[in-house]
């Protein structure tokens, strides 16, 4: 079987090194294996916000940020979802085959009409698992890369596919979710790496504004380095950030540093960052703003033959 992988990310702000260690370098091993599309969700912006904010410079950022990492628009497939009606029309079949309370039963909908920073809950937001799954049955997605928190959307996916295959006949493959050993990259100070905390270090960062960043970084005063996620969280926290981007163990680190405070702690860091960012900065200097978006529109004009070759299908099925 010839796997198609469908993943994507909200365009909301920079991606950081959280999304490099959870989520990018996996896309740049995976483009060499299997047919993949990547997703610009400008849509799902609106979801759990009133306003989609500065959506275009978002969605260049988004596209300098992915052909930094080394993802090739030779071998993947880079489209947004305003681009692609087609796409978004399957949400109406989508929606007769899903229950109100399956809905409302979604761990992941709650969780996120939890965060919502909407003053009202939209309608948007309980018929987004089913939006993921024409996200993914469009291009007859058969493998999507999620962490833990998203695979509700995909069990929504497979319930999609095979209900319809059920009522109107085989169409869709029922896709399953590719479960990695993914790190988690703690925030600067401790928990989730995130824009929206102010702990997080951008791929586009200078080498001054990530110095700038780690210096700022929380720790504590004891001299001797240990590696304590629980107690130190600040301490742990830089470790596992530079431990990643060198390929070691925090332990190791921990050991090396030893008494030397978290002034050495924040030198090694930033050092460890600064250079693993290094490529990645130099491959962003070789591309402009304009030939991103031509890249972004050779992947809309690929993924809306797709889409419209889909929709074809099931209108054919439903006897439209």
């Amino acid at each position: 079987m010839n796997h198609v992988v469908l993943t994507g990310d909200r365009p909301t702000g920079p991606l950081h090194l959280g999304h490099y260690f959870g989520s990018l370098a996996n896309r740049v091993r995976l483009q060499d294996t299997y047919e993949m599309y990547v997703l610009i969700a400008d849509y799902q912006v609106i979801t759990d916000r009133d306003l989609p904010g500065a959506i275009q410079q978002n969605i260049d950022a988004l596209l300098l940020d992915y052909l930094a990492v080394g993802i090739d628009p030779a071998k993947v497939t880079i489209f947004q979802h305003s681009a692609i009606p087609e796409l978004n029309q399957l949400m109406l079949p989508f929606l007769s085959l899903i229950s109100v309370a399956e809905l409302g039963r979604n761990p992941t909908v709650k969780d996120e009409i939890a965060h919502s920073s909407q003053q009202v809950v939209s309608g948007l937001m309980f018929t987004y698992p089913v939006h993921q799954a024409a996200d993914i049955l469009f291009c007859k997605g058969t493998l999507v890369p999620v962490g833990k928190d998203q695979l509700p959307h995909v069990e929504t996916t497979r319930l999609v596919a095979r209900r319809f295959n059920e009522r109107y006949g085989p169409v869709f493959p029922v896709p399953e979710a590719m479960m990695g050993e993914q790190p988690l990259l703690p925030g600067l100070g401790g928990g989730k790496m995130s824009k929206s905390r102010g702990n997080a270090i951008a791929l586009s960062a200078t080498e001054d504004e990530t110095a700038a960043l780690i210096r700022k970084a929380p720790t504590d005063s004891e001299r001797l380095i240990t590696f304590d996620p629980e107690n130190r969280p600040g301490v742990a926290s830089l470790l596992t950030l530079a431990s990643l981007c060198l390929g070691r163990t925090q332990q190791e680190l921990a050991d090396e540093i030893g008494d030397g405070g978290a002034s050495r702690l924040k030198a090694l860091a930033t050092e460890a960052v600064n250079e693993f960012l290094a490529p990645i900065r130099a491959r962003r200097r070789e591309h402009t703003v304009a030939e991103a978006r031509k890249v972004l529109g050779e992947g809309n004009a690929a993924a809306r033959e797709r889409a419209i070759k889909t929709l074809d299908e099931v209108r054919a099925a439903m006897g439209f």
